[in-house]
């Protein structure tokens, strides 16, 4: 054989061996692990410095439901604790693994809001790293990744969830549901029942952190489709990696398990929230509204990713049906970018993303409607990483059919990130104090008197809701008390309009909580009869709303309306007792103490110590009038709920236990049963040398008062020398402890004095 024909013969052998396809051309600055782990370095410290003023911020709105008013949350992880985290749904939700992280914080970090800022600024860094690795291991795809998860680190919308403490469960369900992808790739190159339980594990685990990660099951099939190619793009074609195909049925029963996680979730979360009034009914808030308000929020969270301003921590739902055009252009550009997507449908990620996008904004976009906001910026931590990856994607292959360099494409983009950064970071300034979030909110939206309210508390209650700068702001005390009432006033005023032009239901509850308000305040500033004036009014709305068979069980101001009629009755009260007209008082704290009586049968827990506080204040009206039998009747009963509950829970109630025998004391002294008397003080004193151990500043003032009252007794029984001992005890706690740090005690070292000096001359005559 020639040996042209040998090279002939050698190349078509050549020409025979199959093809391979090269993997996509990402450039070599982007292959390695080294180089992997350095961006996830950078990506974590980026988004951690980006944050850093979030350490300086205070607590803020929910943070009292969440960490700072909440007795189970403050004990740490005691088993108590983990105990009612599995079965509360406080806070209108049903969230185990959202209270055992803030009771984490709690016995990590105390009440220092530096500490429970800092885990939500670690958390947020760590989903922006996984999410990185998780969309570089499954496209292979480096650059658009490393964009997506730097976007979605560094996006002003992403404030929120970051810089708000009681946003813990956005920050750590996503995480687990980033989790719960990864695991279901892994799972989906090789399915195994052990690798699907991983996926249904971090699943429960998510929706028990926040139940928004409730569409974990369509996201599934979503990655099916892309990037992990297991549908097939025609009949007959392969799968991922030259897999067999897999039909449509098979994926969705796939998911099944899945699904009756989320259907498990769902009717939890609405029993939750339904329980707690955040539910509304569609007589408050016709569907007509809110699927409006659901069209037009999902163009406003387009726009908003666009030009990131404007942003408030609340955006009022709307009580009457939006602006024609504005529903029209929102249904256009929705339809528009749908049909889009189908058009280049080709191009897996864009129907990805954008279905991404539509579908995990479902559960928060209002169709269901909770609490008072038509949306939240929230709610985009989420959806808006589909929009993210059809911009990543989209500019990555533009560059690759154009043969750009990856460095022309860094430039633009590290502009873009710079620009955000410095959004985010003005953003993140607005979470300060609860003055300053509610300051921003008015500047930035119209008719929000959630805003003008939740101003106002903090005006009222300056106390870890303003700083010193905030503070600054107001020349005196009285200037800011009455910048409190304006507010109040102004949001009076537009709950009187929603009245007045829509359905009474929408306006009427709020009346309420602002009427009281401003007698709180009118009574703050010694304004009696305007105090009892906006109660009677908010009276007059609670008795109106009560007599709708709808309304008479509703929840708001987190309680059943009748509780909140109770108060009201007892604030009224309050304020005859105070201006010395028992006989007005009476009867209102009465009808009080029934409506306490039903509610306990229905929720003792919650009740019984309301229960036991209105037959205090009725006994101490009736000890005013010298009825000092029905006085004490009612004090006995306040004992005898407080001394179970006490067994229940020593900490909370042994305080309020002490006070009650002091004063059951003190009647019996006044009916002249003063060996009655001196078992109530001496029970009461044994109580206070154990609080006054634990708490000496806080409860000396009670162990001397109690020690002086057993003086007293002693006196009358004869026993002379226990009554010198019990004066001379107390007035050594006046002397040395109190009177020292107060001098507004010196004038109680005076009484016993007095009270010894008479004691001896009695002795002496005798």
């Amino acid at each position: 054989m020639s040996r042209a024909k040998n090279v002939a013969k050698a190349g078509a052998q050549v020409r025979k061996q199959p093809l391979t396809r090269k993997p996509p051309e990402t450039g070599s600055f982007f292959i390695g692990k080294k180089l992997k782990v350095a961006f996830c370095v950078l990506l974590a410290a980026a988004t951690i410095g980006l944050y850093s003023p979030a350490l300086g911020n205070g607590f803020v709105w929910d943070d009292t439901d969440y960490v700072t008013a909440n007795s189970h949350v403050r004990d740490g992880l005691a088993w108590n604790t983990i105990r009612w985290a599995f079965t509360s749904t406080d806070a209108a939700n049903w969230h185990p693994l959202t209270w055992l992280s803030h009771a984490l914080d709690c016995q990590l970090f105390a009440l220092r809001p530096m500490g429970h800022h800092l885990d939500n600024v670690l958390i947020h860094a760590l989903n922006a790293v996984v999410l990185y690795l998780v969309m570089a291991w499954l496209t292979k795809r480096v650059g658009p990744s490393l964009l997506v998860a730097a976007l979605f680190a560094m996006h002003p919308l992403n404030v929120e969830s970051v810089a708000w403490v009681a946003e813990r469960k956005n920050v750590l369900s996503t995480l687990l549901f980033f989790l719960a992808i990864a695991a279901y790739a892994w799972y989906a190159r090789k399915p195994d029942w052990r690798r699907y339980l991983l996926v249904a594990a971090l699943f429960a685990a998510g929706l028990m952190a926040k139940p928004m990660v409730i569409t974990l099951p369509f996201v599934l099939l979503l990655l099916d489709y892309w990037p992990l190619h297991r549908m097939p793009a025609r009949s007959g074609a392969p799968g991922a990696d030259g897999a067999a195909p897999i039909v449509w049925s098979r994926l969705v029963l796939e998911k099944i398990p899945l699904l009756g996680l989320s259907a498990a979730s769902a009717v939890i979360t609405m029993m939750a929230q339904q329980g707690g009034g955040a539910m509304h009914t569609l007589g408050e808030s016709p569907f007509a509204v809110r699927l409006e308000n659901a069209i037009v929020s999902y163009l406003l969270y387009l726009w908003k990713m666009i030009w990131p301003a404007r942003l408030a921590a609340l955006y009022p739902f709307p009580t009457t049906l939006l602006p024609l055009w504005q529903v029209l252009l929102s249904a256009l550009v929705l339809i528009g970018m749908t049909m889009l997507v189908f058009a280049f449908r080709r191009k897996r990620y864009l129907p990805f993303g954008w279905f991404w996008f539509l579908g995990t904004l479902v559960p928060v976009i209002g169709l269901v409607h909770v609490g008072g906001a038509s949306m939240a910026d929230r709610y985009a931590y989420t959806p808006l990483i589909g929009i993210f990856v059809m911009i990543a994607w989209s500019l990555d292959d533009w560059a690759q059919a154009r043969r750009v360099p990856k460095v022309w494409l860094a430039i633009p983009a590290a502009c873009l990130l710079t620009t955000l950064s410095f959004v985010t970071w003005q953003q993140i300034r607005t979470w300060e104090s609860a003055y300053a979030l509610w300051e921003r909110a008015l500047s930035v939206t119209e008719q929000n008197p959630f805003a003008h309210e939740s101003l106002a508390d903090a005006l009222m209650n300056p106390n870890g809701a303003m700083t010193a700068n905030d503070l600054r702001s107001f020349s005196t005390e009285q200037e800011r008390i009455d910048a409190a009432r304006q507010h109040y006033g102004a949001a009076l005023e537009i709950y009187r309009q929603v009245a007045q032009q829509t359905d009474m239901r929408l306006g009427l509850p709020g009346m309420v909580v602002t009427l009281i308000d401003l007698g709180n305040v009118a009574q703050l500033q010694n304004r009696p009869d305007e105090a009892r004036e906006h109660c009677e009014d908010a009276l007059k709305i609670e008795r109106q709303l009560v007599e709708l068979p709808e309304m008479r069980s509703a929840i708001f101001m987190g309680q059943p309306l009748l509780a909140v009629l109770a108060k009201t009755l007892a604030n009224i009260a309050l304020i005859d007792k105070e201006q010395n007209q028992p006989d007005e008082a009476r009867p209102l704290y009465e009808e009080a103490l029934q409506i306490y009586r039903d509610l306990v049968q229905q929720n003792p827990g919650e009740y019984e110590p309301k229960l036991v506080e209105t037959l205090m204040n009725l006994g101490f009206v009736e000890g005013s009038e010298k009825q000092l039998d029905k006085a004490y009747s009612h004090f006995q009963k306040a004992m005898e709920i407080d001394r179970r509950l006490a067994q229940q829970d020593p900490d909370h109630y042994l305080p309020d236990m002490a006070s009650i025998l002091l004063n059951l004391g003190n009647l019996e002294t006044a009916r002249n049963h003063p060996d009655n008397a001196r078992q109530h003080f001496e029970e009461a004193l044994k109580i206070y040398r154990q609080l006054a151990q634990q708490s000496p500043g806080e409860y000396l003032p009670d162990l001397a008062g109690t020690l002086s009252n057993l003086g007293v007794v002693a006196r009358l029984q004869k026993q002379l020398a226990d009554s010198r001992a019990d004066y001379t005890e107390a007035m050594n706690i006046y002397h040395r402890s109190l009177a020292q740090r107060d001098p507004r005690y010196a004038g109680n070292v005076t009484k016993v004095e007095a009270a010894l000096a008479e004691l001896e001359r009695s002795s002496s005559q005798r």
